[in-house]
């Protein structure tokens, strides 16, 4: 793969030859030009990367050749090569757009290095002016913005099950948006007209979240002045949302089994069964699978709940994605602050590509609220970035946007076993060393 697409403008024909020799032994892809008129003609004709200049040329100066490129290719990273290496030299090609400039003769090594700054440079600088088309389309869904592949994956089967009644188990680390993905399944679905009842299991004692979901007869306990509906019946003709269902105490995790299975609910406190006709949605940042091996969570209620499962892809898993979201919280959060912020410097997206983000969307929305709050440019700076993130260095020979999950890296081994099997799950399992009620189940949570 090449490092990137180069145009070498010289009117020294020697130097073109030596310089296309020197950065095709680099691995780049040269194109070379003795003509400035041509080289801008070219321009506009091939996909180049980065044009590098000679500053003294008869036909027309290097600064010159700068400026008319900008004009046809805003945000071109240009190079400009003087043998003339001075401040005022250096300041001059700066002022009128070159993104760096190189003192002959200079060693081929650097030379390559500067060009691999300024390639990544055009390419994320291409990719945030891609960011405000793409926010603006996808207005509306916010956090579930991207084109990710784990997330197109996800956006697939929500389209697939948004017109269905299954109930389904949205799983995934905190900060990754299960609600949200709960709340478009919702608003994809044939109960959008009624409401959306959330709850967080792990927010309540198991006395109070038993009389939310399944409300109280009057006299029930000691406050209970009066009769209360739980959320079940107020979520009829909707959707009840059990966030964090892996945190439910078991006494209460057998009473909804029971409400699942019979689609009746009994208060509090009352000898009588109350209908209820609502879809439920799960959600956990936990692995139940160990949970049911430890006892801590239910298999019936499990497979009750796990009709299919949505996984939300963690952030770092999810390469460019990330800008999208920036730019949308960037937007969002300059509204309302009433702050003229409109982008990100191409330094700052590129912090924010390596960085890991343990804390998934919910820490990229608080650092991207903070520079908000921080900025004096109209543009985020790395000034404005958090120290964790500002300061981060990802382990050497490890590209960030690759990164995926052990998880991940099992489902993929696993799929490739089961194609080279022709699908036959028994075959696969044998291979794979686990029996078959395993790889079942695995490829249940797996959708």
């Amino acid at each position: 793969m090449t490092r990137g697409r180069i145009l070498v403008v010289d009117d020294d024909r020697a130097m073109c030859t030596v310089l296309d020799d020197a950065l095709r032994h680099e691995g780049f892809d040269v194109r070379t030009s003795n003509s400035p008129r041509e080289a801008l003609e070219l321009l506009m004709l091939e996909d180049v990367e980065v044009l590098v200049t000679d500053l003294r040329m008869r036909e027309m100066g290097g600064l010159e050749v700068c400026a008319q490129a900008l004009r046809l290719r805003p945000g071109l990273p240009v190079v400009v090569m003087t043998a003339f290496g001075s401040l005022d030299t250096a300041v001059g090609a700066i002022r009128a757009g070159a993104y760096d400039f190189l003192t002959k003769p200079f060693d081929v090594e650097v030379a390559g290095l500067v060009l691999d700054r300024a390639v990544q440079f055009g390419r994320l600088r291409a990719s945030l002016l891609e960011l405000s088309e793409e926010v603006s389309r996808a207005r509306g869904f916010s956090e579930l913005m991207g084109r990710s592949r784990p997330m197109r994956e996800l956006h697939d089967l929500l389209e697939r099950v948004r017109d269905s009644e299954v109930s389904v188990l949205i799983t995934g680390e905190s900060g990754t948006g299960k609600e949200l993905v709960a709340r478009a399944l919702h608003r994809q679905g044939p109960r959008r007209a009624g409401p959306f009842v959330p709850i967080n299991c792990a927010a309540l004692p198991e006395a109070l979240l038993e009389s939310e979901l399944f409300g109280h007869a009057r006299g029930a306990f000691t406050d209970a002045k009066t009769a209360r509906p739980g959320l079940f019946v107020r979520a009829s003709g909707g959707t009840l949302f059990l966030d964090e269902v892996g945190e439910m105490p078991v006494g209460v995790q057998a009473k909804l089994l029971r409400a699942l299975q019979d689609r009746r609910i009994r208060p509090v406190g009352s000898d009588e069964e109350v209908p209820f006709d609502a879809r439920i949605l799960a959600a956990t940042n936990q692995d139940l699978s160990a949970s049911l091996e430890s006892g801590a969570f239910r298999e019936d209620l499990y497979f009750r709940l796990n009709v299919l499962e949505l996984r939300v892809p963690p952030l770092r898993a999810r390469g460019k994605d990330v800008l999208t979201l920036a730019q949308h919280f960037l937007e969002r959060g300059a509204e309302e602050a009433g702050k003229r912020v409109t982008g990100l410097s191409p330094p700052v997206a590129a912090k924010l590509l390596d960085y890991p983000w343990p804390g998934n969307v919910r820490e990229l929305q608080n650092c991207i609220e903070r520079a908000i709050a921080l900025a004096r440019l109209e543009v985020i700076t790395e000034d404005d970035l958090p120290e964790r993130v500002r300061g981060y260095v990802s382990p050497k020979g490890v590209e960030p946007v690759e990164r995926v999950s052990l998880e991940e890296i099992e489902r993929r081994h696993v799929m490739r076993v089961l194609e080279s099997v022709g699908g036959q799950r028994a075959a696969a399992a044998e291979i794979l060393g686990i029996d078959r009620k395993t790889l079942y189940r695995k490829l249940g949570r797996w959708g």
